[in-house]
Formats: C-alpha cells, sequence, structure tokens
C-alpha cells in the first residue's frame, strides 16, 4: 500500500501537495514534511529502552566525537520519553511564538530535572559540530563523560517515572 512508504500520503489524493519518497539520504525538498500519521509512534518504554541500547552503541564507538553525538541523542531520546508522558504540564509553558528546543520543553514539564536539561542544552552545539564530522571537537574524555552523564540522566529519569523494568 503506498501511504505506507515514507514520504507518500493519503492527502495527496486530496491534492494536497506531498514531499516525494526521498531515497538514499538525499533530499531534493528543502520543505520536505513528513505526515504525523506517519510518523514513529514510540511509547516512552520504547524510547527509553531504545536510548539505553544507544549509549550502549555509543559507548563502543572508538572516534569520540561519534561517541559524543551518539550519546547525546541518547540523551535527548530521554528528554522526550519525559515529555511524552508529561507533554500536556509543558504546553501552558511555552513562550508564544518562539520556538522552543526540548530541552526547554523538558524544563517546563519536570522542573526536578532542570540542571539536566540545563547541561544537555549547554553540550548540545558540541553534539551538532561532532555530528557535522568536524574533527578534533570532542576529546576523548569529553565523550566518556558524556556517555556517563546520558546514563546518569537515563537512570535518574527510569526511576522517575517508574519504569523498574528498565533500572539497571
Amino acid at each position: 500500500m503506498a501511504a505506507s512508504r515514507p514520504g507518500s500520503t493519503r492527502a495527496a489524493s486530496r491534492g494536497v501537495t506531498t514531499a516525494r519518497l526521498v531515497q538514499a539520504g538525499t533530499v531534493s525538498n528543502s520543505r520536505l514534511r513528513i505526515p504525523a500519521d506517519q510518523l514513529p509512534n514510540r511509547s516512552p518504554l520504547q524510547l527509553l529502552s531504545t536510548a539505553r541500547q544507544d549509549l550502549d552503541d555509543a559507548a563502543e564507538q572508538s572516534r569520540p566525537g561519534q561517541r559524543y553525538a551518539e550519546a547525546h541523542m541518547a540523551a535527548l531520546r530521554v528528554a522526550v520519553a519525559v515529555l511524552a508522558v508529561r507533554a500536556g504540564d509543558a504546553a501552558g509553558r511555552r513562550r508564544p511564538g518562539r520556538p522552543s528546543s526540548t530541552w526547554e520543553l523538558l524544563q517546563g514539564a519536570a522542573p526536578e530535572l532542570e540542571e539536566w536539561a540545563s547541561h544537555f542544552a549547554r553540550t548540545a552545539r558540541k553534539r551538532v559540530l561532532a555530528q557535522a564530522g568536524i574533527p578534533d571537537i570532542v576529546t576523548a574524555e569529553e565523550a566518556d563523560a558524556i556517555v556517563a552523564d546520558a546514563r546518569r540522566f537515563l537512570d535518574v529519569v527510569v526511576r522517575l517515572l517508574g519504569f523498574s523494568a528498565l533500572a539497571r
């Protein structure tokens, strides 16, 4: 069925313009939009489980930049799990007309995680640079530290949300 492929929607049959299927990671349309009904729908438990696996994978990376970026992305997934549980709590705290980062939303939804949100917000730029492949942007010590921080953050959130099945 065509609607099950990324980039194809039922909306196309109603005359709504949609982006074509993007092949091999190339983007021919800078305004690519994925319809909401085609976005991955993961539960908070699935997000946390995936984050734990991502952290295990990150720890095995030999390149510090890749280790840093993967660990930071795992922390981002942990934050999204909290937002999925407490989405209504953050909705009224956004400043109108201003986009919010995941870390800003997390501070509103879970004030008890404010220090974690601030920490990962401060390190987000370095993650972006590491993802871009900028050489020597991250030391091995920084990469190890962000992996450890992301693991602690995951453990805090697992306890906070009561997902004892994921506790280590």
